[in-house]
């Protein structure tokens, strides 16, 4: 079993746009993260298109997280939404988190590691700015909470994206990075 993972991290426009891009960076390579691939895209809807998913179980998913959140409040989807149906607000979620990663220039890094992936996700923090711990990314950055994007009909900024697991990890890799893109050396202390 190899231990050493490759993830992807991408400082959405929201936190490039805030002047965040080397904070974040700089955290992943102060805990001996090495940087093997780094460049600031505009991207084209068909690539975000790709990257978060266009199918319905994940949507539905994605869409009882903000009837939840509608519910905790007290607060009817209908009125905002137009809808209660969770499957058509995941596809409006999946809309605006779209044109929130196209709104601006991102920057996308891919991270080579021990455990790259779990520690990169523990690093960004939860994306409920009411679980992130302070110390994560998201918990010292993020500002905003999903029922206020969900009634303002916008994305929640959330600074930055991190690949869920190894599947998503290798898709991603994928999606974002050409091979030659993709460095291979020595980090100072790699061998400790």
């Amino acid at each position: 079993m190899d231990f050493i993972q490759k993830t992807v991290v991408l400082v959405k426009p929201d936190g490039v746009k805030r002047g965040l891009v080397g904070d974040i960076v700089s955290r992943f390579e102060r805990v001996g993260l090495k940087i093997v691939a780094l460049k600031m895209v505009w991207v084209e809807k068909e690539i975000v298109a790709s990257h978060y998913k266009d199918e319905r179980e994940y949507l539905t998913v994605i869409g009882m997280r903000s009837l939840d959140d509608y519910k905790k409040y007290g607060l009817d989807p209908n009125e905002s939404l137009g809808t209660d149906d969770p499957y058509e607000i995941g596809q409006m979620v999946r809309k605006w988190n779209m044109d929130a990663l196209t709104v601006g220039p991102l920057v996308a890094v891919l991270i080579e590691g021990v455990s790259a992936i779990d520690v990169v996700r523990k690093m960004v923090g939860d994306s409920l700015l009411t679980k992130a711990v302070p110390g994560s990314i998201r918990g010292d950055f993020t500002v905003d909470i999903p029922i206020l994007a969900n009634l303002r009909k916008r994305p929640m900024r959330s600074i930055v994206h991190a690949s869920g697991n190894v599947e998503e990890a290798e898709f991603e890799k994928k999606l974002w990075f050409k091979e030659k893109e993709i460095y291979d050396y020595k980090r100072a202390g790699e061998d400790l």
